[in-house]
């Protein structure tokens, strides 16, 4: 009797889709030439004679969590950015830009997972033991129990695995990783398919948290991201500005925490340093009476951080002004133009306007759209924004100022820092009340109802 055999499909290498014949542009993410050819494994029946799982269902109310102990690390940014610790037996996505540092943070992680809990194990497909070893010495990491391995085939890196039994295992990265009996190409989706579930598997089954990294595609997204995001229990995106000194680790999911959150650290000499106070670090350099200069309090998770948004307008040489943004949705930097031209008057149609976040932050709550217009309308007039004073708030198409959320975290974190005054909208001055613990911030509300109103306020 004839076995069946395995088929040949084609599947898009950004999204996952399959497809019985080969297309130009795939119909799911609208990607042009991403469909790869692969042959799909023959169907297997499963044996009669296999034995019945064991596994049996719990109650809930029975169910306990004392026995799952978080590994916490020395690094409070990132146990933070993790919701507490590193949970034993999760899978950990974390992707960036090439030459961003993840690479050497993983293996500052590992090195510290060495010393403070035992044996760790990186596992590269990338670079040599001894390329390993030159950027262990550049950061200074003598490496005990930290055990190196540079293989691609992932029988060969579980089998050590086992051996070794590690408390945390990196895999760098997952799309050199391969299995043979795939027949595909490293880096294909089916191959990423099917390293990252068989590396769940061996996650859960040795309670060891194991670490993978991920290339990103042209749109700045992890390849095969609906694929891996699914899988995976947590999903880290490591970001900064090429010549930029600041990273930016953000959590885009975490079934163990909160998600969206934030840790800042510091690329030096000697490797990732986590940064205790960014907001006094993103303002370190920030000149008194600036022009086109506005301090927002913006919520990285649940985190507030001070950033600084400058703006700077100058009379266009074309026909058409241009509009550039760096760290700003562009699209709502058109709405706020829009709403300063119309509501507030500002003659802004034949100007350039150049709005860029400092330190290679990225803002994206709306909550900062009245710092933005406040630094576009002091560039335009020439008047700086009172330097003692931040500014919160959202901009409608009516040129109202509406409320945001979280207002007591962002106002406590400028008082901290000195400021004396915040802009905000006039419906979250009315609900602020007056309970002993607001009256201890040394800070004074200033509502406004409109961003005209905003902006006679705001320039000195």
């Amino acid at each position: 009797m004839a076995t069946p055999s395995g088929k040949t499909i084609f599947v898009c290498q950004q999204c996952g889709h399959e497809s019985p014949k080969w297309l130009g542009r795939c119909p799911n993410c609208r990607e042009w030439n991403t469909y790869l050819e692969t042959k799909t494994s023959p169907p297997t029946r499963p044996s009669r004679t296999s034995p019945p799982s064991t596994t049996q269902p719990v109650e809930l109310s029975k169910v306990t969590t004392e026995d799952v102990t978080r590994l916490a690390l020395p690094l409070t940014e990132f146990n933070r950015l993790l919701g507490g610790g590193i949970v034993p037996g999760s899978l950990i996505l974390i992707g960036g830009e090439p030459g961003v540092g993840k690479s050497t943070f993983l293996l500052q992680l590992a090195a510290i997972m060495a010393t403070e809990q035992g044996r760790a194990l990186y596992v590269s497909g990338e670079e040599s033991v001894q390329q390993l070893k030159l950027r262990a010495d550049r950061l200074g990491l003598k490496g005990r129990e930290l055990y190196l391995l540079a293989e691609t085939e992932l029988d060969g890196i579980i089998e050590r695995m086992e051996e070794l039994a590690p408390k945390l295992a990196i895999i760098d990265s997952i799309q050199t990783i391969y299995l043979d009996e795939m027949g595909s190409e490293p880096g294909s989706i089916g191959q990423v398919r099917q390293c990252t579930l068989r590396l769940m598997r061996w996650a859960k089954s040795t309670n060891t948290p194991v670490f993978i990294v991920g290339h990103l595609t042209k749109d700045g997204a992890i390849a095969g991201p609906r694929l891996l995001e699914h899988i995976v229990d947590v999903v880290l995106y490591m970001e900064g500005e090429r010549f930029s000194a600041y990273r930016l680790i953000r959590s885009a999911k975490n079934r163990f925490g909160p998600t969206h959150e934030v840790g800042v650290f510091e690329m030096r000499d000697a490797g990732l340093i986590e940064v205790s106070n960014p907001s006094q670090a993103f303002l370190a350099e920030r000149q008194e009476n600036a022009i086109g200069s506005a301090i927002v309090p913006t919520l990285e998770g649940t985190r507030p951080l001070l950033i600084e948004i400058q703006a700077l307008t100058s009379a266009t040489s074309f026909g058409l002004p241009r509009r550039t943004t760096n760290g700003v949705d562009f699209n709502r930097l058109l709405l706020i133009t829009a709403v300063l031209s119309k509501r507030a008057g500002l003659a802004l149609s034949n100007q350039d306007i150049i709005v860029n976040v400092v330190g290679g932050l990225k803002v994206a709550e709306p909550a900062a759209d009245l710092g933005i217009a406040l630094a576009i309308a002091s560039s335009l007039r020439d008047r700086s924004v009172n330097p003692d004073m931040v500014a919160i708030g959202e901009i409608g198409l009516s040129g109202e100022l509406r409320g945001v959320a979280q207002i007591e975290r962002r106002l406590a974190e400028a008082a901290k820092l000195g400021f004396g005054s915040c802009l905000v909208p006039h419906s979250s001055k009315q609900q602020w009340g007056s309970n002993q613990s607001r009256e201890n911030l040394s800070i004074q509300l200033i509502g406004a109802r409109s961003l005209t109103e905003a902006i006679g306020i705001a320039l000195t």
